[in-house]
């Protein structure tokens, strides 16, 4: 079983790598569900850790249906990834009626090619899953991080367990949302083969007039998470 580690910055990045996590999803502001990461970090991530990089294209928070300068923005960071020599890409669009935004989908998946690309946790808002799981596999995508359309993935496992028999070999279901140490063999249990996790711990607080609450992925949890695997 494989596990993606969420990672909010370069330290994050190389903790999930000396911890010995597969892969990271490399982003910026967990707090708002996270956000596009800027150039700098991904630069220094790529340029000097191994592990395979893949890149949360979101430009913004919020809700998933975006305007056409929210694309352009959307479609710019993506061959940015490519040029920096990234290994995937994590993205997705919605419709207003809470659908999967096809014509724009499918966009983002020719011009990400040839990396690999993840549908992130929009699904989680569609209102058909099982018909939006399909709409993914016609375009060729190669996973989606979902939780199970539930608060975390402990509580949508039900639901992973049904898309993830739906899916075959047809496309990979990753689950995340609260996925820890003392769950993490949940998921392996019932048959997925990927998890996704921030394995978050809190930095201490610092003493600024703009002080906020800082976290990163915890080499220690990491090792816990997988140690359970």
């Amino acid at each position: 079983m494989k596990l993606e580690i969420c990672a909010n910055s370069y330290q994050s990045a190389k903790n999930a790598q000396d911890a010995g996590a597969h892969r990271i999803e490399l982003c910026q502001e967990l707090s708002v569900g996270g956000l596009t990461p800027s150039y700098g970090l991904l630069k220094q991530v790529v340029e000097n850790l191994e592990i395979p990089v893949f890149v949360l294209i979101r430009p913004r928070s919020g809700d998933f249906v975006y305007s056409d300068a929210e694309f352009e923005i959307m479609k710019n960071d993506i061959q940015l990834c490519k040029k920096l020599g990234c290994k995937g890409i994590v993205a997705g669009v919605l419709n207003s009626d809470k659908t999967i935004d096809l014509e724009r989908t499918k966009e983002l998946v020719e011009l990400s090619k040839p990396l690999e690309f993840t549908f992130h946790r929009a699904f989680d808002e569609v209102t058909n899953p099982k018909e939006a799981l399909e709409q993914l596999i016609d375009f060729g995508i190669k996973r989606v991080l979902t939780s199970g359309q539930a608060s975390s993935a402990e509580l949508g496992l039900a639901l992973l367990k049904e898309l993830n028999e739906m899916a075959g070999e047809r496309i990979i279901i990753l689950a995340g949302a609260g996925v820890s140490p003392e769950n993490a063999s949940k998921f392996k249990e019932a048959r997925l083969q990927e998890i996704h996790a921030s394995a978050s711990s809190q930095l201490e607080e610092q003493n600024s007039l703009f002080s906020m609450t800082l976290t990163y992925s915890d080499p220690q949890k990491i090792k816990a998470i997988l140690n359970a695997l």
